[in-house]
């Protein structure tokens, strides 16, 4: 009898540590494929670092969504496959490990946050009254940098959230100010309705849309001579090495539309970095040299993207942008001819600095609202959309063909050799 449950209990211990060497391997195999760049490594480096975030995921597709609530609800990254897929979004690991604090500004990163505009001119909103717009002296208000968000809705596929604080902007003028932010995975139907195009099986995507609002909850108006605020959506991405980013625009002479792009921001664009031929803008965004483009009211169109050729990711950023021609604020630093001549949609190109640091590398495409001339009680709402599509380039620019009259091969040969 002792023997045979020898017998028994042998067979129990044996069974017991083949379940916990297979379990061990099933967890070492994942560990492996949750490498750095996918977004199963982001997830668990949030968790890591006991920093609270909201998921939004779609089970039959694997698009999903990673959200941090204490970041003005900013989404950090997206995947087109669940833990395993590629991470869109550029995070400031380091920054965020340190777990210390800036007084001027976080560079937490991001693949959306809401900012607000102006940043410069008279009537900024991240410089005091009376000084100097230079660098020493931004300051980015904390209500938008290091202040959460407080949740007030939550499902599988949305969340929402707000946030009412005052701020003064450099002419002195107080404005009591409210934010409301929706966030809202898209399933594979409201994505194709979206384009306007039915997708092939073999084209993994995540799509998620964001409505942004600012509300006057004040009692005074906020006109051209007090000054507006405007909301302001910029997205951070991951490099490549052959990144593009593409804009398309809108074709008129420069006598009725004015200029094409605004590539001074940081000192002229050179030539081999910025292209423009038949109404799409190329702008290398290769992480290697500090530069930004915008392009104006009169000339922008709802659509801007961004093509990675290693990895094959198409990315797509749509705004709702007004049927009427609109006034947008001027974030320019320093003197201002017009406080209300700005750009609306820009791409930025990471790169180093006078002293070689650099902060990415990243890249950025952005998009604002008009200026916000409210009346007490009146808010204005800016809706956006980012589109990841993972693919076969043949598939791809099937898209791209479809909404851009262009190929995918084009977007990525853009800067090649002729």
């Amino acid at each position: 009898m002792k023997t045979i449950k020898n017998q028994i209990l042998l067979v129990m211990i044996t069974v017991l540590i083949g379940c916990t060497s297979n379990g061990s391997k099933t967890q070492n195999s994942l560990n492996k494929e949750l490498q750095k760049g996918t977004y199963g490594y982001d997830v668990n480096f949030f968790k890591k670092n006991n920093i609270e975030t909201i998921e939004l995921n779609d089970s039959l597709t694997g698009a999903s969504v990673l959200i941090v609530p204490d970041y003005q609800g900013r989404v950090m990254t997206s995947s087109t496959n669940g833990l395993k897929g590629m991470s869109h979004g550029w995070i400031n690991y380091k920054f965020i490990e340190a777990g210390q604090r800036n007084n001027q500004f976080n560079p937490f990163g991001g693949e959306e946050r809401l900012w607000l505009g102006p940043e410069g001119g008279p009537f900024s909103i991240y410089f005091k009254p009376g000084a100097e717009q230079v660098f020493a002296n931004w300051l980015v208000p904390n209500e938008i940098d290091t202040e959460l968000f407080e949740v007030t809705a939550k499902t599988d596929k949305s969340v929402s959230f707000k946030k009412d604080f005052v701020l003064t902007n450099a002419s002195g003028t107080q404005m009591s100010t409210g934010i409301e932010r929706t966030i809202k995975l898209l399933n594979r139907e409201e994505i194709e309705s979206s384009i306007g195009l039915k997708l092939n099986q073999g084209v993994s995507t995540v799509v998620y849309e964001t409505v942004n609002s600012l509300s006057n909850l004040g009692s005074s108006e906020w006109t051209e001579k007090t000054g507006a605020l405007s909301v302001w959506m910029l997205s951070m991405f991951n490099p490549s090495t052959e990144g593009v980013v593409f804009i398309p625009f809108k074709t008129d002479s420069t006598r009725d539309l004015g200029t094409i792009v605004n590539d001074e921001y940081f000192g002229k664009v050179p030539a081999e970095r910025l292209l423009v031929k038949d109404g799409i803008l190329f702008f290398k965004v290769d992480g290697k040299y500090r530069s930004k483009i915008g392009i104006t009211p009169n000339r922008a169109l709802p659509f801007a993207g961004g093509y990675d050729p290693v990895n094959k990711v198409l990315t797509l950023l749509w705004y709702d942008s007004p049927i009427q021609p609109s006034k947008y604020v001027n974030s320019k630093w320093g003197e201002q001819t017009d406080p209300f001549s700005g750009d609306v949609v820009n791409s930025y190109n990471d790169g180093p600095v006078d002293d070689g640091s650099i902060m990415g590398p990243f890249y950025e495409i952005e998009s604002s609202s008009p200026a916000a001339f409210l009346k007490p009680g009146e808010k204005i709402t800016h809706t956006q959309r980012i589109y990841h599509f993972k693919g076969d380039e043949a598939l791809l620019s099937e898209i791209t063909e479809k909404l851009f009259n262009i190929s995918i091969s084009e977007i990525s040969g853009a800067f090649s050799e002729p």
